[in-house]
């Protein structure tokens, strides 16, 4: 293990301005704090596209209300939402949720500020290339929404992006060149989270130490640095293919509307699909491994005792990262790849599913014989274990070829999708939010305002996507601006209206957090440096934490989930806090 030079962080440092300290700062925790608040607004973006999506799908060719007369009649006539317009939606909602919104938000936000004070280090290893990751993914969130604005409006062939369709499409353009900056402000902070967590441990805490959630972030740093770049290389190469006529994913003899493309051809459409799902299935568990840290930590808190199985779940995190890279072609049985191929996959995507049981396995029975906190971040740890195992168990269904065959590209793989990240991935994110807002702020949200956004959105959520489950298994195909045009798709057009009331009673009940969120950062409740009675080391310094963090580097003696000690007077041991002090 390499220790922690900085034996005091607080030597000195010059004043900051305005500018230094809240825009260009290179301190970890301000910078998490900026990636916090615009993942946030990135997530409350795509959701508002998605809610204009959903009156489209529950009422197809009425007027959008409220908004629809504001709406440009290029996008809506007479507010009548057009196909193309609903393509930009789809689109640019995948994109922002997913690469705008939940990874920098696990990431960017949690990974930057607790990380660095979980292994006792004074800021991130390098602060400088830290601002840097934040200002490329801002101004790269921007351009993407600004492809909006631009003749031809935003990119219209899914998140997804599938060639050829995309290289003939409009908006794709804006959406290549922003796509290349974020990922690069990926693979930046990926290397920052590499070198801090392997090289500024604090003294004594050695790689069997360290809390779940540094481990989830160290192997999310090696899945987004390994994956990220053949998709970066893949968006170029499509970039190319749009503006400088090169034809790497074009095939000979295309036709487009009755006129062959002038391309010199021999592209091949399925190389972009191998590049993209090489980075998108290890992209899912970037989704998914930093909430289920969070959740570790939440659950070894709020049941007052040590997390069931440590080296499992961290031996289990490790096996979804390296097998992550080798299940990507399940998303392409349809694609015509060959049997044997397919069985590969088929095999190997099963096989992946066994870490994330054991996974789940080790947290519920974390739960067996503790004397359970029902806090409000406790409330949506509970929430994840069954809600994220629903969108594990449907998967298994899609990683089957003969299963995938039917219900590929139904509204069961958004079902399915949607369990997993939303009611997996931004349920325990939320968690997060209101576990680690006293160590923000120094004080704490609102508990009755919580416990309305838990209920409100955990019923909601299964409003919305629970019905999917059912329209996919009867035939529903997703990405049609209008099911109506199909009488199989008639009888389950009700469940349309269903999730589309949930949706936008989903919106209604995250108005409390939001008025929380900020309210609580000026009028909430003020409390100590360690308000949970928690164990890991991001409690032992001040509330919010000061420029170098801590006073003094702490010396680590123990594990992180020491609680319910018999031979100890209270139920919780730091691991800063040598034990003959409290015996």
């Amino acid at each position: 293990m390499v220790k922690n030079s900085h034996s005091s962080p607080h030597d000195s440092h010059a004043p900051q301005s305005f500018w230094s300290h809240y825009v260009f700062s290179t301190d970890h925790k301000m910078i998490g704090l900026q990636y916090l608040i615009t993942s946030f607004i990135f997530l409350l973006i795509g959701f508002s596209l998605m809610m204009l999506m959903r009156w489209q799908l529950a009422f197809p060719g009425h007027p959008i209300p409220l908004i629809g007369s504001l709406l440009s009649s290029a996008v809506a006539p007479n507010g009548v939402m057009t196909g193309e317009f609903y393509n930009q939606l789809g689109a640019m909602h995948g994109t922002i949720m997913v690469f705008l919104g939940i990874v920098p938000l696990g990431v960017g936000a949690f990974g930057n500020y607790v990380m660095p004070l979980q292994i006792g280090a004074p800021d991130m290893a390098f602060p400088r290339l830290n601002m840097m990751s934040y200002w490329l993914y801002l101004p790269g969130g921007l351009l993407m929404l600004l492809s909006f604005l631009l003749p031809g409006g935003a990119a219209q062939s899914g998140w997804t992006s599938y060639a050829p369709l995309a290289i003939i499409n409009p908006g794709q353009t804006v959406w290549l060149l922003a796509m290349v900056i974020i990922i690069t402000s990926s693979l930046l902070g990926a290397v920052n989270f590499l070198t801090t967590g392997l090289n500024m441990r604090a003294p004594g805490l050695s790689l069997d130490r360290l809390p779940v959630f540094t481990w989830a972030q160290l192997v999310t740093a090696v899945l987004l640095l390994l994956a990220f770049p053949p998709l970066e290389a893949a968006a170029i190469l499509q970039l190319m293919d749009r503006v400088a006529g090169t034809s790497f994913y074009l095939p000979a003899g295309l036709v487009v509307l009755g006129q062959q493309v002038k391309a010199s051809g021999g592209g091949q459409p399925l190389l972009w699909q191998h590049l993209f799902w090489f980075l998108a299935h290890p992209e899912v568990y970037v989704l998914v491994l930093p909430p289920m840290g969070i959740v570790s930590e939440i659950i070894a808190n709020g049941t007052r005792k040590p997390l069931h199985g440590y080296k499992t779940l961290v031996a289990s995190m490790i096996s979804i990262g390296v097998m992550s890279f080798i299940v990507w072609a399940h998303h392409m049985f349809l694609s015509g790849m060959s049997p044997m191929l397919g069985n590969f996959f088929l095999v190997t995507t099963m096989i992946i599913s066994v870490p994330s049981v054991a996974i789940l396995t080790c947290l519920i029975y974390s739960l067996k014989g503790g004397s359970i906190r029902f806090t409000v971040p406790m409330l949506w740890a509970l929430a994840f274990i069954p809600l994220f195992g629903i969108g594990g168990l449907t998967g298994l269904p899609l990683g089957l070829t003969t299963t995938d065959i039917y219900l590929h590209d139904t509204y069961y793989v958004i079902g399915h999708f949607h369990y997993v990240v939303v009611t997996g991935s931004i349920i325990a994110l939320l968690g997060g939010t209101y576990y680690w807002f006293p160590k923000w702020y120094g004080r704490k949200m609102d508990e009755t305002l919580g416990r309305i956004h838990f209920w409100g959105t955990v019923v909601c959520m299964n409003g919305i996507f629970f019905p999917m489950f059912i329209q996919g298994m009867a035939g529903q195909n997703r990405r049609y601006f209008d099911p109506t045009a199909h009488l199989h798709n008639l009888p389950t057009q009700p469940l349309h209206v269903v999730s589309s009331v949930f949706a936008w009673l989903l919106f209604l009940f995250q108005l409390p957090f939001i008025y929380n969120f900020f309210s609580s950062m000026f009028k909430g409740e003020r409390v100590d440096d360690n308000p949970w009675e928690a164990t890991t080391l991001e409690w032992a310094c001040p509330s919010p934490p000061p420029h170098g963090n801590f006073v003094k580097t702490p010396r680590v003696y123990r594990g992180p989930y020491e609680y319910s000690l018999p031979d100890q007077t209270r139920d919780w041991l730091p691991q800063h806090e040598e034990a003959k002090a409290l015996t």
